[in-house]
C-alpha cells in the first residue's frame, strides 16, 4: 500500500522559516516526478514545486526564490524548505507524486498519489 506522509507544519510568523518533509513507503518513486501542492481555505489546491530524479526542479512563480524543494531517492524522501514565508503561503501542504521523467509544472488531476497534507500557518 502506497503511503505519503507529510511534516514539519506548523505556526511561523511572517519572514520566518519552516522545512517541510514528505516519506514515501509502499513503493519506490525513483522515476517519478514528486510534487507539493498547498491549498489554503476556500481555494482550489495549487502547485508549488516538482522535483525529478536527476535533481531538477520546477516552481510556481509564487515561491521562486523563496522555497527550495529536493528529494534523497535512496532514502524515498522529499522536502520543502520554505524560506521569507508570507501570510499569504498559509495553507494546507500536500506531498504527490506524478508519473513523468521530468520536473515541470503539474495539474492536480495528473497526481498519482497524495499525502494527509501538513498544514501550515504565517501570522502577520
Amino acid at each position: 500500500q502506497v503511503q505519503l506522509v507529510e511534516s514539519g507544519g506548523g505556526l511561523v510568523q511572517a519572514g520566518g522559516s519552516l522545512r517541510l518533509s514528505c516519506a514515501a513507503s509502499g513503493r519506490t518513486f525513483g522515476r517519478y516526478v514528486m510534487c507539493w501542492f498547498c491549498q489554503a481555505p476556500g481555494k482550489e489546491r495549487e502547485f508549488v514545486a516538482s522535483v525529478d530524479s536527476s535533481g531538477g526542479t520546477y516552481y510556481s512563480e509564487v515561491v521562486s526564490g523563496r522555497f527550495t524543494i529536493s528529494r534523497d531517492i535512496a532514502w524515498n524522501k522529499m522536502y520543502l524548505q520554505m524560506n521569507s514565508l508570507k501570510p499569504e503561503d498559509t495553507a494546507i501542504y500536500y506531498c504527490s507524486t506524478f508519473n513523468h521523467p521530468q520536473a515541470t509544472y503539474v495539474q492536480p488531476d495528473w497526481v498519482d498519489y497524495w499525502g494527509q497534507g501538513t498544514q501550515v500557518t504565517v501570522s502577520s
